[in-house]
């Protein structure tokens, strides 16, 4: 019980591998001096799933903290800049009907909710236009930066589209290479336990036993370790969020300087959605769907439609791959001396990139309380369990949210989404609060929360919700506070449109000369 944690074994590569293996090496072993080593071994023959292409302003420190440059974080992954979601076609499916999911916290958000004072204006003004700058930069393609804004600084919040495949070996090569992360190829061919119970070590096809002290699960959805190894039981919450599979495909652009969105965009279809990524070289685009209302043909017909739009007949020459999901999540994710990350501890949907900031925070959380020996891992790993337990729960609540408010009804699939039996008992309460006072800061318990109370104003509100809200005594006495703020918003749009380039303006700067370093 008082082994000491000397050697981490990470089992399976890809983003969630090597994001972990560099997090936890950056801390733990880059100097050199550390007792602690980081091992990860693959499999030559698994290819990652490769379609994770959206991230959150998070990524931002991940990579600075793990010492990568952004400049060759930009160049090498064909990355591009993200600055929210827009969600088309999920209230009516009208060709009007879109809203915005921004990036930047609504004006003034730490002192005042806008909400209230918004409510009455709802029918002049958009609640993203009316507290944030964001949406009119998207509706421009702007970046959210200048090229003389120092690597990771920002003038609007921002996070990343990128190509999935070429960030893992961008990542493998820096953690190999910057941060002493020893790398095995090979493949694992059955899992040792010692006597307690715990994974002893690896037996590989070409070479000796790998032993470890902790073992990291990031095997994917085959789940190696934690689900097919110790058997811990997978949850499903297809009940809840229904789609179950997706066709995905990269798409070409019309021309090497056609113009890059700088959010992502998610179009609302018969019975899914389909996701559009730009890239500096292509579009990332797929249709996230319900395989009890569709079938696989007609999701790749209207996948095929969607495309035409853009590319004309080119749309047919496309092959789409397929990818199966099982929405939902370990029982637990750490357990003994294994704990899982990415895939491995379990999926919903691409919708709000939710699946690569898991990952973010599951490397975090172990690398901040790596256990100092085998006693204490137990305690640890209670604590892991607990807080990401909360954290799957507070995502699929959000996630469901913006199904169950919309207005569609002209699908089956729509009408389903909003049957109650669907939706989460805490979602369901937080819905009937919200009726009477708008969500803000005393809503959510946790100091950090994966979404806050702003990104539910934004769906919430985006998505026509109505808060029958009279303004309180002290609410009354900020009015002017509050049309202050709006004005000082609308203010800063108008500045923020004519100063900042576009989102490929900015990225061919940095191809050819490359971000001030801070």
């Amino acid at each position: 019980m008082n082994q000491e944690i000397k050697r981490i074994v990470i089992v399976g590569g890809g983003t969630a591998g090597w994001l972990t293996a560099g997090i936890i090496a950056a801390e733990h072993s880059a100097d050199g001096n550390s007792d602690v080593e980081v091992c990860l071994v693959e499999s030559p023959d698994v290819k990652p799933v490769g379609v994770g292409e959206g991230t959150w302003p998070t990524m931002r420190g991940t990579l600075e903290k793990i010492g990568v440059t952004e400049t060759d974080f930009i160049r090498q992954c064909d990355a591009s800049f993200k600055q929210g979601a827009k969600f088309a076609k999920w209230v009516t499916g009208k060709e009007d009907d879109f809203y915005y999911h921004p990036l930047v916290l609504p004006q003034g958000y730490a002192d005042i909710n806008l909400a209230p004072f918004w409510q009455p204006q709802s029918d002049k003004v958009t609640f993203t236009n009316a507290v944030s700058f964001q949406g009119h930069l998207c509706d421009h393609g702007l970046a959210p930066k200048q090229n003389t804004t120092p690597e990771y600084a920002h003038i609007a919040n921002y996070a990343y589209h990128l190509d999935a495949g070429k960030f893992a070996v961008f990542l493998q090569n820096h953690c190999t290479k910057k941060l002493g992360v020893k790398h095995i190829l090979d493949h694992v061919v059955s899992i040792n336990n010692n006597e307690s119970g715990d994974i002893k070590s690896l037996s590989c096809k070409n070479q000796e036993d790998i032993e470890g002290d902790l073992f990291v699960d990031c095997s994917g959805f085959s789940s190696l370790l934690l689900g097919k190894h110790y058997q811990v039981p997978f949850i499903s919450k297809k009940h809840i969020l229904f789609n179950d599979s997706a066709l995905a495909v990269h798409v070409p652009y019309e021309s090497e300087q056609s113009p890059i969105a700088s959010h992502t965009i998610s179009t609302g279809q018969s019975a899914g959605w389909i996701w559009d990524i730009g890239l500096p070289s292509r579009r990332g685009v797929g249709h996230v769907y319900s395989s009890r209302h569709i079938s696989d043909e007609q999701a790749a017909d209207e996948l095929r439609e969607y495309i035409r739009e853009s590319v004309g007949d080119k749309a047919d020459q496309l092959e789409f791959r397929k990818i199966p999901i099982e929405p939902g999540h370990r029982q637990k994710f750490w357990h003994k001396n294994c704990v899982a990350v990415g895939l491995s501890a379990g999926f919903l949907e691409p919708l709000e990139a939710s699946a690569l900031v898991l990952v973010e925070l599951s490397a975090a959380m172990i690398s901040e309380q790596l256990p100092a020996n085998r006693q204490v891992m137990d305690i640890v790993a209670k604590r892991f369990n607990d807080k990401f337990l909360y954290r799957w729960d507070r995502i699929i609540d959000f996630l469901k949210l913006h199904y169950i408010l919309t207005k569609r009804t002209d699908t089956e699939y729509w009408r389903d989404n909003c049957d109650p039996e669907s939706i989460p008992t805490e979602l369901q309460d937080l819905l009937t609060l919200w009726k009477y006072q708008s969500p803000y800061h005393q809503d959510f318990t946790q100091v950090d929360e994966v979404f806050p109370s702003a990104s539910y104003q934004y769906v919430l509100y985006g998505m026509g919700f109505k808060t029958e809200q009279p303004l309180s005594a002290k609410q009354k006495s900020m009015i002017d506070t509050a049309m202050e703020n709006f004005q000082k918003n609308a203010k800063l749009s108008h500045k923020l449109l004519s100063v900042l380039p576009s989102n490929r303006d900015l990225i061919n700067k940095i191809k050819e000369f490359g971000l001030q370093k801070i």
